[in-house]
């Protein structure tokens, strides 16, 4: 037994087979099969958070979004202030209705003969009524009209009964997360150590400019893996790579053929405009790009790494100045990379990513649909002035996986999965092997997985995603069920 063996957790009712048995391995039979995809469904999507909605979707009163997840439907409402909570006063504006309040989520069935209330996204400021026989519940659940009640025995019609079925929901960086376990931890606890990491960015103000989806021909754990590890630049997103000014500009920090310091500023200037292209704008905005522009020719030390140094500095420092003048609501920039936050990608478990870059930052979902079918999304998000209007979007825009309109960067990693989906079914593979080092996050992502299955612990399972959710090119941590 090596120091990178693992027992298989106790309580796994599969195939040993399926399971981790060796921190670099993966097995291939993970992505393809229909049982241990059954069992996740059943064990692992029905007791973790999971983002359901932005709060910008739903933000009048009786605005809802419907969340799908593997054939079970939830209704995610906004519903009005509590009456008793605050001054009548301030409750209302004049033409306005009543003032927005918190969040509430519900098992879209009505509670008489199942049929769903609602679907996809919409405004029902009067509550949801039944399309089959039209029994009506107002925004907080409660029923509020039966029809021809005389027909039904008086013990079947129990207000406390008639109630809508709640779904835990709880807000975060500006999302609306559910989960199907009343008994699993909150979901703040459940996103340490990324929440802490990105409310220092002020995610919960960014707004959304676009939304994009799709359908991948690949396993949810396949579509989440390619955004975990860095490894794949070099030979996925080469426009990406550092490179001297003087062979076409690159980006980073390698200092290699630099012979005047305005090579490191025409070096970030290029990477800056390659990235924010190539992210359709998510994680670089066009004003961040004018900044940087404006800065051309000033003074920097002679030195390469001096330069770089200088430059992101005053460059940060600008940004923020600009960015504040201007309303936004932005961190100190340099204060932020002081404090360590220089991970451009971060991973939430079990399906949810972060890409935080100056004052914007793009957001991935991956939902499973079948054991070799995915739907992915993605949102350009970013810091707007307080009394900007965000553009209303009202659903994502869908393109096929292969549509050459996804910006660069994003289509490089698209086209690689249906690839690797393939080989992963090839007689010629059986497992993955990973760098214990670099693709770290992918080994502990599938034994928190591993440990859900086996149905451990709350507690445990809650050290597990710990050391799961944060940056990508983790190496291999240890979890409670090694």
């Amino acid at each position: 037994m090596n120091s990178y063996d693992v027992p298989i957790p106790n309580g796994f009712p599969l195939d040993p087979a399926l399971a981790i048995q060796d921190r670099r391995r993966v097995p291939a039979a993970r992505y393809t099969s229909r049982e241990l995809f059954d069992l996740e469904a059943e064990r692992l999507w029905s007791r973790v958070w999971q983002m359901a909605c932005r709060l910008e979707e739903i933000p009048r009163v009786g605005d809802f979004v419907e969340y799908e997840i593997l054939g079970k439907s939830i209704l995610v409402v906004r519903v009005a202030t509590d009456p008793e909570s605050s001054d009548p006063a301030e409750r209302t504006a004049p033409g306005a209705g009543p003032r927005p309040g918190p969040i509430k989520a519900f098992h879209n069935a009505c509670r008489h003969r199942g049929m769903q209330l609602d679907h996809d996204r919409g405004h029902r400021p009067q509550g949801f009524t039944c399309p089959f026989h039209g029994w009506c519940w107002e925004l907080d659940g409660t029923n509020k009209h039966v029809f021809a009640p005389n027909l039904f025995d008086q013990e079947q019609l129990d207000p406390d009964d008639l109630r809508l079925r709640e779904c835990r929901v709880e807000t975060w960086g500006g999302s609306a997360f559910i989960n199907f376990d009343d008994t699993a931890p909150p979901l703040r606890a459940s996103l340490e150590p990324f929440a802490t990491y990105h409310d220092a960015h002020k995610v919960e103000k960014m707004r959304a400019e676009s939304w994009h989806s799709t359908v991948l021909p690949v396993n949810w754990k396949l579509a989440c893996e390619a955004f975990m590890e860095g490894y794949h630049a070099e030979q996925t997103h080469p426009q990406l790579l550092a490179r001297a000014a003087s062979e076409g500009y690159g980006a980073g920090t390698n200092t290699a053929g630099f012979t005047d310091p305005s090579d490191v500023v025409e070096s970030s200037l290029y990477f800056m405009k390659v990235l924010s292209e190539g992210m359709g704008g998510g994680m670089i905005h066009e004003r961040d790009i004018r900044v940087a522009e404006s800065l051309r020719g000033i003074a920097l030390p002679d030195d390469p790494m001096e330069a770089i140094i200088a430059w992101n500095t005053r460059l940060n420092e600008e940004i923020t100045q600009q960015s504040r003048a201007a309303g936004i609501d932005i961190p100190d920039l340099n204060d932020l990379v002081a404090n360590g936050h220089i991970s451009s990608v971060n991973f939430g478990f079990p399906n949810f990513f972060l890409l935080p870059v100056y004052g914007n930052a793009a957001c991935y979902r991956v939902r499973p649909i079948g054991p070799e079918e995915t739907l992915f999304e993605i949102w350009s998000t970013t810091l707007m002035p307080e009394d900007a209007d965000p553009p209303r979007l009202d659903g994502p825009t869908f393109w096929a996986h292969d549509d050459p309109s996804w910006p660069d960067v994003v289509r490089q990693d698209l086209e690689n999965l249906p690839r690797q989906q393939a080989g992963l079914r090839s007689p010629g593979f059986d497992s993955m092997r990973l760098s214990p080092e670099v693709e770290g996050l992918i080994s502990n992502f599938h034994r928190a997985i591993d440990g859900y299955l086996a149905d451990r612990p709350r507690d445990d399972l809650l050290s597990a995603i710990q050391k799961v959710s944060g940056g990508i090119d983790a190496p291999i941590a240890t979890i409670e069920f090694d």
